[in-house]
This record gives C-alpha cells, structure tokens and sequence, in this order.
C-alpha cells in the first residue's frame, strides 16, 4: 500500500537526520520527511509545513523533546508524536507518556520499528477518514479520539458489530459507554433499524418490567392502555441496556429469558412475543463481585458478556484531552452564541495535569462552565471550575528514582511505591495513579505485585 504523509524527524545529530530521511524516502516515495536539529526549529518548521507524524529525541539544545512534546500537543493536537530515546531513559519515557506522546522507539532504533510505527498510524488515519467522508480525522461514529487506546476500540467495535452477539462495555461513569453502544449499532446490519438506548438505574423496581417488557390495559393502576416495552420497540434492531448492574433480581429472569428464547409476555398478559434484537449492556460496577453478593445472576452475566469492551478512563488515554477540549470548546462556543476561539496555554496546561475522576463528561461540563465565563476569545483558567483552578498549586511529585531499564521496571516502582503510601488501599492509590481501579488491579497481577503475606 501507498502512504502520503508528512513527517518530521527531530534529532541534533546530522548523521541521524540524513539516515533517516533518506531511508524512508526510499521506503515510501508519498512521504515528505523533513528534520530539525533541535525543538525550536522543529516548531518554526511545523509553523509552516504541517506534520501528521513527529519523532523526536529527548536530548537537544534550545529545546528539548519533552518541551518540543507538550508543545506540540498544546498547538497541533491531531498530530501524532513518537519520541526517541536510550535504554537509560525510562524515566523520560515515563514523562512523555504522561504528556500524550503516542508511543516511544529506543535508539539506536530499527526502521523496521519506524516502519511499523508509521504503517499503523496512517492506517489509523485513513480508516477514520473513511468514516468521516474525508473530514476530521478524529473521530469514529461520534467518539473523539486518537489515542492508541481509542484506536484499539474502533477496532474491536467494527469487529463485532458486523456479528449478533452480546456484548458488554465496562468502564467508569462518563467515558462514553453509551457512545461505543451507538457506534455498535451504526457499523452493524442493524443500523437502519431502532437503536433504543434504556438507563436502568432511572427505573424503579415496580416499573421496570413494564418499561421493558410492556404492559397490557388494565394490569396495574393507571394502565389505561395497551403499551409496547422498549424490546418490541427495537425489534429488528439493537437495545441497549445501561447500568445494567442495577436491575433487579426478577427482571434479571425475564431478561435471561429474552436472551435464551427471544420470547417474553408483556405485565399482565399471557400471550408470547417473539422480538429479533441485538443486546448491548454497560456497567460502571464489577459484576463479578456483584455475582459473588447474590445480587447479579451468573447465567445473564456470561448471556451478557459473550464481548468485552472496556471504555478507557480519561486518564488511560490522557493524549486525547487537547483535542476533547478543541472539540467541546467548538461545541460550546457555538451553542452559547460566543467566540472564544482558543485556550491559553496555561489553561491547557490546568487540562492537561487534572485528574479527571468524572473522565470525558466532567471534561465537557468544565470546558462549557469557562465559555459561559469567558468573555474574550481566549478561554483563561479563571473560567475554569475552582477544583480545577486549586490543581495549579497542588501538584506533586513522588520523586522516584528510575534507574531501571525499562517502562515495566518504571511501572512497578511507581505502583508499588503508591500502594505502600496509600496503606494498600485500591481506592486511593488508583486515584493517586490517576486510572481506574480495575486498572490498577489488573497491573496488581499483571506484575505479581502483591501486599506482604497476601495473594492477588
């Protein structure tokens, strides 16, 4: 396959700049390399040729690839950056991650590496572009994103919405589940069918069949009429089910029923309905444990979860927030009739280190209280929320010293010093992290990490 693209390659050493350059001209004729000798002159070349790719070392006169790095992200946030670094680096590696690099390539480095690096970025690009008809290269089916963890969820829902099967999204409240269930819906053989979105922890107990299942005149007060549940509502179509955590007992059954049968009997009726519908659930809850407390049903969880997808917390995918911000400030901006038209960089820099605990939806609801505040075109971090103004003064460090030789090593250290300052409480040390508990839990026995005389 052939690429366009334009790339630049940052690094003070020539021998490196001309290497590289030559090789992936001879590699691909379509990509237009250029260099730059430190992050200055990388920035007065962005200026005026635009990148879709940057790499860049960490170690440069004037300025180096970290500052080059969160520069970037602060004025061109579709950009991709990779950054170049030693195997004595671990901790830069560290920081740049946190900044938003996309991925990070250790020198002397093997353009094979290079090579596989920019295949999967541009084809990332150019399967988005595709589905925006050629427009904004960020988004799939409404999610905002080019985080390599949104990546590999664009990737997995057009897997499974061209099947029927189940599937469940996990993840915390406001990263955008509903929007991964819709995404499903529209890439599927469903798609010109109903897409009918139910939220289960809005229904009470008493009512909740009724709104499911349908009831018949005359089965409960105030059924004055014949009524169809949201499932005859999106039959030929998809239903999908969230906080479907908080259903009750009872209800559980008439759903495994559904699941196992196609069939149920509206309240108060005796006739069976067959319905043809694809099921979507999410949760914010751990319904294994939820199963293990008698309050979830074993058989509709394994009914449920035939896919997994688990939405990203906004501090998994922390890259994406320059351009959430860029979007929502668009979004608010137009709606409220305003014309702020950029955000300072200190306010970016406010966005940037937040911890987000309501992820993408505190996100939106932060942006949009600043434009209502704003009264230039430049958002300030005086419009911003005051929990997120006071981070400005309350940012720390825990002062690791990363002589390891890896990312993994890095990794450790940082959990397993958090978890002992924490008290080995999951909770705080996850929110001490900035990611989700599940997370934090999976990392816990990914590396064996284990409290003293205890087992994961």
């Amino acid at each position: 396959m052939t690429y366009q693209a334009n790339i630049l390659f940052v690094d003070d050493e020539p021998a490196y700049r001309r290497s590289f350059q030559s090789t992936l001209r001879r590699w691909q004729e379509g990509l237009e390399v250029r260099t730059a000798g430190d992050g200055l002159e990388a920035l007065e070349v962005l200026e005026s040729y635009p990148a879709d790719i940057v790499f860049t070392d960490f170690r440069m006169p004037k300025m180096d690839g970290l500052t080059l790095l969160t520069r970037i992200r602060e004025e061109y946030p579709d950009v991709f950056v990779l950054m170049l670094t030693g195997v004595d680096s671990t901790k830069d590696v560290v920081a740049a991650m946190k900044a938003g690099a996309y991925d990070y390539i250790l020198k002397p480095f093997d353009f094979e590496m290079v090579r596989k690096s920019i295949e999967k970025i541009l084809e990332h690009k150019r399967i988005l572009s595709e589905e925006q008809g050629g427009g904004v290269e960020v988004s799939f089916e409404n999610i905002i994103g080019q985080d390599q963890k949104m990546f590999e969820i664009y990737e997995k829902i057009s897997q499974v919405a061209q099947t029927n099967a189940s599937v469940l999204i996990t993840g915390e409240s406001g990263t955008g589940k509903e929007l991964i269930a819709e995404a499903i819906h529209k890439k599927s053989p469903r798609s010109n069918k109903p897409f009918v979105q139910v939220n289960c922890a809005a229904l009470t107990e008493t009512l909740i069949n009724s709104e499911l299942f349908g009831h018949e005149k005359g089965a409960f007060t105030g059924a004055a009429a014949r009524k169809k549940g949201f499932f005859e509502q999106a039959d030929g179509g998809t239903i999908f089910l969230d906080e479907i955590g908080d259903v009750p007992l009872q209800t559980q059954v008439a759903l495994l029923r559904v699941l196992e049968l196609g069939t149920f009997q509206r309240v108060g009726g005796t006739e069976t309905i067959r319905v043809d519908v694809r099921l979507v659930c999410a949760t914010n809850k751990d319904l294994v444990r939820s199963i293990a407390e008698k309050t979830f049903r074993e058989d509709l969880y394994y009914r449920i979860n035939v896919v997994s997808l688990a939405s990203p917390s906004l501090s998994e995918r922390k890259s994406d927030i320059p351009l959430l911000s860029k979007y929502f400030l668009e979004k608010y901006s137009l709606n409220t009739g305003k014309k702020v038209k950029r955000i300072s960089k200190a306010a970016t820099k406010l966005l940037n280190s937040y911890a987000w605990p309501g992820n993408v939806r505190e996100l939106g609801n932060a942006i949009e209280h600043a434009v209502v505040f704003c009264k230039g075109v430049e958002m300030l971090p005086s419009h911003l929320p005051i929990e997120i103004r006071e981070m400005e003064n309350d940012q720390g460090d825990f002062n690791l010293s990363l002589s390891s030789s890896s990312l993994a090593d890095a990794e450790i250290a940082l959990i397993s010093k958090v978890l002992e300052e924490t008290d080995w409480n999951l909770k705080k040390a996850a929110d001490a992290l900035a990611i989700a508990r599940g997370t934090l839990y999976s990392k816990m026995k990914k590396y064996n990490i284990k409290k003293p005389n205890e087992h994961i």
